[in-house]
């Protein structure tokens, strides 16, 4: 058995879920600068996230939910996924987003299982608290260790996909670490770069 763990924002999906959402609201440049900031490893991913959160106070949960519901998928995704499946992989995405979007494209991509974050809300509008089980830099990492060991997967059998600052917990977990259309940040400790923006091109670099 080998596993390949996927980050969603930016690397699975076209885009940053929050920032799609908080161009609901007219604050999606506002949103997009800390996210980008963020992205950098220049601010706390904890401190950053729940800032932004905070942000979409307000916003009705049914529309966070359309537009979760019709996001961009990147282009080979659907395809890398299918192709890791057929070479024995687990599949799964990691994202500090939310589970409204990682859900719907678990489902629609194939993948068995997402971690993500759980955006509050109460009678039909989100309050601008979030919580989770991806809220920290160190939370991908703290989750691909867990699975490694409940599955018995070894880092070398674990590849890791990824664009920003956060993802580098999980580099640290796996033998095969590529950096996709990353920040220089994630570049650093790749063993893999690729800036084509499709993401049949990782699996020239995944055994």
């Amino acid at each position: 058995m080998k596993l390949c763990v996927f980050d969603f924002d930016s690397t699975l999906m076209d885009g940053e879920t929050i920032d799609f959402l908080a161009q609901e609201l007219g604050i999606g440049e506002k949103v997009a600068a800390i996210t980008d900031m963020a992205m950098r490893g220049e601010l706390d991913f904890f401190e950053s996230l729940t800032t932004r959160v905070k942000l979409l106070e307000g916003l009705e949960v049914k529309r966070v939910d359309e537009i979760c519901a019709n996001l961009p998928m990147m282009p080979g995704a659907q395809e890398s996924v299918a192709e890791l499946k057929k070479r024995g992989y687990r599949v799964v995405v990691f994202s500090g987003g939310f589970k409204n979007a990682t859900t719907v494209a678990a489902q629609k991509l194939g993948l068995d299982a997402d971690f993500s974050n759980v955006l509050h809300h109460r009678e039909g509008r989100l309050t601008g608290l979030v919580g989770g089980e991806m809220m920290f830099d160190f939370s991908k990492g703290e989750m691909l260790k867990r699975i490694q060991s409940i599955l018995g997967i070894s880092p070398e059998q674990t590849v890791a996909v990824g664009d920003g600052a956060n993802d580098r917990s999980m580099f640290a977990r796996a033998g095969t670490k590529i950096a996709f259309c990353a920040k220089e940040i994630l570049k650093k400790e790749a063993t893999a770069v690729v800036e084509t923006k499709d993401l049949r091109e990782i699996l020239k670099h995944i055994p």
